[in-house]
């Protein structure tokens, strides 16, 4: 069966880190028996230069028609260095978020043992890291009306969440959870906001009714992001709104060793993105040192969510193995001589 995948490289090395998952798809389509049918959209910054329009409608039809979705990176400094200007580039990924119905933000963070040496952390703290943030992605204060005073002196974004956004991405974290270690970690600051006070009362409501068997932990988002310096190996699955989500995971990343091995999946009842969770390094582009991990990682989660598990595992075990080998850029091995290219190139010949 052919799959159809929607391909938005975007911006800055958004194009090269795709590149490097299309060969390793490639790879797989030649060790393993299925087909997979590549359509190619615009988004972002270069959507803008052609367009006119950060997402334009032809990008989301093709979206719509495929199976899943492999999406690079976004931004540009030309955008980020001028705060008059009304669209921007991270508008096209909200966008999509939203036309897709992508509630559901996914963010595994996992220390691989050979790049404990590479954590700013003691080696104690990060050896047993192995965690996915649920971060909830169509509501909050990201979607929220925004004013700005006619004397353009006083502004503000407005943080809305509805019982029916909390509950749903509630289910997915609750059933993961038990699919892992039974524990959860709702993160949310309460004791000031009105919608973490909410979120509070929904999840306790789900838990006591649905998921008294796993363990239901709480934690405000300025504590967590406290005690994921501290101790991170204490999470399993974490639950948070759209604005702490953005953050700490972030935070995750730079435990783990390098912002350029997480990846992310992005769901909804019809509809999947992955992408890596970086932003799109504009001063690497084109240099050929823009890590390709998380970008091929997050195609592998790609698989695994179109129920080709073989293949996925595949992939996870050849990323496994470059890093085993030390076959990585400079911002894990400093030592490395490894492009980008070169990177993509020794995952894609290791898929067995």
């Amino acid at each position: 069966m052919v799959k159809k995948i929607a391909v938005l490289p975007g911006d800055g090395i958004g194009p090269e880190i795709i590149e490097e998952a299309l060969r390793v798809l490639g790879s797989v389509e030649k060790k393993f028996k299925c087909k997979f049918e590549f359509t190619f959209g615009d988004i972002g910054a270069i959507a803008i230069e052609k367009t006119g329009n950060p997402l334009p409608k032809k990008t989301v039809e093709i979206c719509v028609d495929s199976d899943s979705v492999l999406f690079g990176a976004i931004g540009d400094p030309k955008y980020d260095n001028n705060p008059n200007v009304k669209i921007r580039p991270e508008q096209g990924l909200l966008g999509i978020r939203k036309e897709l119905g992508l509630f559901c933000n996914i963010r595994p963070v996992k220390m691989f043992e050979s790049l404990i040496e590479s954590s700013t952390l003691k080696n104690e703290i990060v050896k047993n890291i192995d965690f996915t943030i649920f971060r909830e992605l169509t509501g909050g204060i990201y979607f929220g009306e925004k004013k700005l005073s006619k004397d353009k002196n006083t502004a503000s974004d407005l943080c809305i969440y509805s019982r029916d956004e909390i509950v749903r991405i509630s289910h997915e974290a609750f059933r993961a959870a038990r699919d892992r270690k039974n524990k959860i970690t709702l993160v949310d600051k309460a004791n000031v906001m009105e919608s973490s006070r909410l979120w509070r009362r929904v999840v306790k409501n789900l838990h006591e009714k649905k998921y008294k068997d796993v363990n239901l932990n709480y934690l405000l988002v300025d504590n967590a992001a406290m005690q994921m310096v501290i101790n991170p190996a204490q999470f399993d699955v974490i639950l948070t709104s759209n604005l702490f989500g953005d953050i700490i995971s972030d935070i995750g990343s730079v435990v783990g060793g390098s912002i350029g091995l997480l990846p992310s999946a992005s769901v909804g009842k019809k509809s999947a993105l992955f992408e890596p969770i970086h932003g799109s390094y504009p001063e690497g582009k084109n240099k050929g040192i823009a890590n390709p991990i998380a970008m091929i990682l997050s195609t592998a989660l790609m698989l695994k969510h179109l129920k080709l598990s073989g293949p996925a595992n595949s992939i996870s075990k050849a990323v496994d193995l470059a890093i085993q080998n030390r076959k990585g850029t400079r911002d894990i091995f400093p030592e490395s001589n490894y492009t980008t290219s070169d990177v993509g190139k020794y995952i894609a010949d290791n898929i067995n």
